[in-house]
């Protein structure tokens, strides 16, 4: 084999390389996987323990996540026959359209003790009174600033959200008032940087989305872009924050790029215990 014959073969196999990589990017992107953890809940109401709590975050539904997909969610999230469904907010990604196609389909999802959501940055940015109004029409109870408090045999269990950290207005006070002193709150917050704000310890444990799992993570690398002001702290799966544990989601959609590598999307089922 000469210079140029060797130059072109080379060439042509790192397009082929190239284009294979890019193929796989868009094929992880729908390549949905169940993550289930069992995590504890200091002071957990015995009538609580084993509650199941199904985690869906980000879906962003627009150009590059249609409504098949979030339908697949939904269907997927039925058969793992939850307790409780909580959303993480980013329902849609660009544009207002995307806003009520997406919440009416998970409308769709059930849950003995019912499905309950926070707001996310990008649900601001493409229209916070129409995710609103989406949330109330599809019955699903929104948890901004606010909480829920479910009861079995006299026992109580604390279900509570902040609003969005960047572009809403988060007030854990507001969404603690009806907890008592003795109750474990779990809570909600879109962004995990809250976390390192919270210092009620009712609080036992955080969910959250919003990084994507960095979305692109290199094989031996970390994610090359974060949004968080603390790196790849709050990246993705169980971390521990100054005050309590926060379980951070892949979440489900993407932004930016149609793509995800090393970060797959995953729907959580977070079975809790005393």
């Amino acid at each position: 084999m000469n210079r140029r014959q060797f130059l072109k073969s080379s060439l042509a196999g790192v397009g082929a390389a190239a284009l294979a990589g890019t193929c796989y990017s868009f094929f992880e992107a729908g390549w949905i996987q169940v993550s289930e953890t069992t995590l504890p809940v200091a002071g957990l109401s015995p009538a609580f323990h084993g509650t199941r709590v199904a985690f869906l975050t980000d879906l962003h539904h627009g150009p590059y996540t249609d409504l098949a997909y979030v339908q697949n969610i939904v269907r997927t999230t039925n058969l793992l026959r939850p307790d409780v469904v909580v959303l993480g907010g980013d329902y849609s990604l660009r544009d207002a359209k995307y806003i009520a196609p997406c919440i009416d389909m998970l409308g769709n999802l059930r849950a003995r003790m019912g499905v309950v959501g926070v707001l996310g940055n990008h649900d601001y940015r493409h229209g916070e009174a129409q995710t609103r109004t989406a949330l109330a029409a599809a019955k699903i109870t929104e948890l901004t600033n606010d909480s829920i408090v479910f009861e079995e045999r006299g026992e109580r269990f604390v279900v509570a959200g902040v609003d969005d950290f960047w572009l809403g207005r988060p007030s854990l006070p507001q969404a603690l008032r009806n907890a008592r002193r003795d109750d474990s709150v779990l809570l909600v917050s879109h962004n995990p940087d809250f976390c390192e704000t919270l210092s009620d310890r009712r609080v036992k444990l955080v969910l959250s989305g919003h990084t994507h799992g960095g979305q692109i993570v290199f094989p031996g690398a970390t994610a090359p872009f974060v949004p968080s002001r603390y790196g790849a702290k709050y990246l993705r799966g169980v971390v521990q924050a100054p005050e309590t544990t926060v379980l951070v989601s892949r979440g489900l959609g993407t932004s930016l790029l149609p793509a995800r590598v090393g970060s797959r999307p995953e729907i959580n089922v977070v079975t809790i215990c005393s």
